[in-house]
């Protein structure tokens, strides 16, 4: 083994090459001697090992032909489970194939048997069962399918179609004998149609099965059915509204009850307290409209009549088109359900039942509207419609639809036409022709007042222009009439006292129905301020006119910096001093006494009283500040005036407490 260190290497300068050459060839010597001994002594191990070689090389060879003899095999068993998969593959598509054929075929089979069960129960059970109304599903799914076998031609079905087809017929007639019994039994007297009729719904399904399978028959059910309710609606409505009408009022308005014509002692009678409303007033007909009102029980006439109760009109047709919209709505819902019917069918099917009863409607309400003068029931019978007809729209009905309209067409001409008589009426009044004159409010502003508010406050939900537009003309000649009036007053006192006791009057009326900010209230207000104002200085003038005077005098002239004109005024300011200290006490008692005779309105008496007192503190106050003028500085009686605290504080003492 050559083992040389680094050190054996390491030369020295000097040495001689070739002894170093020498020296390592020996040494190379010495070890192959060493290395041929070792390989002499292991020459048994190398040996062995080679015989171990050989040996395995032996195995191996015997594996290789082994393991190609194995790929040889998996080769063809690679082949067999191809073949294998392929086979597979092929009887599943076989076995869904006729599994599927197994459905159709098991489905067909069951659809064209005919269970002995459904014999029986289509034969013998009632049809109000529910087995009945089971089986008769499946039969109706058996006539179906046996329908859609003969269009495709298949043979199979021929041997059950003589079965179907018999109790196809065996139904037919049960369910037409149970459907036309109940219609029947709508014409029993005193009887609730309503209650047949919801159980004809729970068998909804057997005018589907006619429609479906005997045509004839459905139409000879629906022809009965629309025959016997058209009676029943008609007779019932024909004897109700006959029966309200016997708890009407007896007094009606007729063409002499307009709003111009004299208040004579027939209308006293007429329209006495008694029964506190008027065709001007509307009292409490107004709560008609109210949702409680309007959607509240039917009235019963003839316990109206044990009672010996009357309403008006309005009350009456609220009543009869409560229980129309009751009634049509019911009925159209379950024609939608019964007969399935929607859009123009529906309401063809909903007229042919109604449309006798609804034309006997609109005669009798031609009739009532062509010769009726109560335009304050008119109205509210026009927004009792809107109301209901807002209600059908929000339960999504259109099956009264026309009637409606048909009503608004009667009413709303014959409304506008009474409102254009009033008009006129008040148009043509002659002042000269009304009777002994009186400061108080007329009755004919006050029919205005009661009237105008009436309208407004109804119209407010539902406005309409066109009547917007004849209150209009209404109010204007009514403002012409007032005006009239007071020219038949001699002096100008009394006029302004009758135009703003009419005034405040039809104002306190409007105000309690109308909106604050309506046309009529604004114009009022503006006419009502306008104579007040007028007629404090009309009040005033008298006891206080030649200061009133002399103030407004001086004031023009030291606008106009002439003042001077007036320093030898002294004499007519010294009595205007003296005078008023002397009676103005008195002349304002005599004043407040005058004015709360003089206004109906205590609390309109009082505001103009307190309004003659405030001006008169004003006029007093510019007489100060002309007398404090350089010009009348000088003058003895200036010591003479009332100090204007002192008068305020006594002019508050004569304030009306009301």
């Amino acid at each position: 083994e050559l083992d040389l260190t680094t050190d054996e290497f390491i030369l020295d300068e000097g040495v001689d090459l070739r002894q170093y050459s020498k020296q390592v060839e020996t040494e190379l010597q010495r070890i192959e001697q060493a290395s041929i001994k070792d390989y002499i002594k292991e020459s048994q191990n190398i040996a062995l090992l080679h015989n171990q070689i050989t040996a395995c090389d032996s195995i191996l060879e015997r594996m290789e032909g082994m393991l190609s003899g194995f790929q040889s095999d998996l080769s063809s068993i690679s082949s067999e489970i191809q073949t294998l998969q392929q086979q597979s593959v092929s009887m599943n598509i076989r076995l869904k194939n006729r599994q599927a054929v197994r459905s159709h075929l098991s489905q067909l089979v069951d659809e064209l048997v005919v269970p002995g069960a459904m014999i029986s129960t289509i034969l013998d059970s009632p049809v109000t069962e529910q087995e009945f109304l089971e089986q008769l599903h499946e039969l109706n799914s058996k006539i179906n399918f046996a329908k859609e076998l003969s269009f495709r031609e298949t043979l199979a079905c021929s041997d059950i179609q003589d079965i179907v087809d018999r109790l196809k017929i065996k139904a037919v007639s049960k369910i037409r004998e149970f459907i036309l019994q109940k219609i029947y039994s709508f014409r029993k007297p005193m009887t609730n149609y309503q209650i047949p009729q919801n159980t004809l719904l729970k068998y909804r399904f057997f005018y589907q099965f006619l429609l479906a399978n005997e045509r004839t028959v459905a139409k000879e059910v629906r022809d009965e059915y629309v025959d016997t309710m058209s009676k029943i609606y008609y007779s019932y409505f024909k004897s109700y509204s006959g029966r309200l009408l016997k708890v009407q009022y007896e007094e009606v308005a007729d063409k002499d009850d307009l709003m111009g014509v004299e208040d004579t002692a027939k209308k006293d009678i007429l329209f006495s307290l008694t029964f506190r409303n008027t065709i001007f007033t509307v009292g409490q007909r107004g709560a008609i409209l109210s949702p409680a009102e309007l959607e509240g029980p039917i009235l019963v006439p003839h316990t109206a009549q044990r009672g010996d109760s009357r309403y008006p009109y309005e009350t009456l047709f609220r009543s009869q088109h409560y229980a129309l919209l009751d009634n049509g709505c019911r009925e159209f819902l379950f024609l939608c359900d019964f007969f399935m019917v929607a859009g123009n069918s529906a309401l063809d099917l909903f007229n042919s039942i109604m449309g006798k009863t609804l034309s006997m409607f609109l005669k009798s309400m031609s009739t009532y509207v062509s010769d009726c003068y109560d335009s304050i029931a008119i109205f509210l019978c026009i927004h009792i419609i809107l109301r209901f007809r807002a209600i059908t729209a929000k339960r999504n009905i259109p099956a009264l639809d026309k009637y409606w309209e048909a009503l608004l067409e009667l009413l709303w001409p014959r409304f506008e036409l009474i409102l254009e008589m009033n008009i006129h009426s008040v148009r043509n009044t002659d002042p000269g022709r009304l009777g002994v004159l009186d400061t108080r409010p007329h009755y004919i502003t006050r029919r205005y007042a009661e009237f105008s508010s009436a309208i407004v406050s109804i119209n407010q939900t539902f406005p309409n222009e066109r009547t917007n537009t004849l209150l209009g003309q209404l109010l204007v000649e009514v403002e012409n009439f007032v005006l009239k009036m007071a020219a038949e007053f001699p002096s100008r006192k009394d006029q302004l006292i009758f135009l703003i006791n009419n005034y405040d009057m039809m104002l306190s009326v409007l105000m309690e129905r109308a909106a604050d900010d309506s046309k009529e209230v604004e114009g009022f207000q503006q006419l009502l301020l306008a104579r007040t104002q007028e007629f404090i200085e009309e009040i005033l003038s008298p006891p206080f006119g030649g200061m009133i005077a002399f103030v407004k005098e001086a004031e023009a002239l030291m606008e106009k910096g002439q003042l001077d004109r007036l320093k030898n005024e002294e004499a007519r300011i010294t009595q205007l001093v003296r005078g008023f200290s002397s009676t103005w006490k008195q002349s304002v008692e005599s004043m407040s006494q005058d004015v709360m005779r003089s206004f109906t309105n205590f609390k309109n008496g009082t505001s103009i009283i307190q309004g003659a007192l405030t001006q008169l503190i004003q006029y007093y106050h510019g007489f100060h500040k002309v007398l404090n003028q350089p010009t009348f500085r000088s003058l003895a009686v200036r010591s003479e005036l009332i100090n204007l605290h002192h008068l305020m504080v006594e002019v508050k003492k004569h304030k009306p407490n009301f």
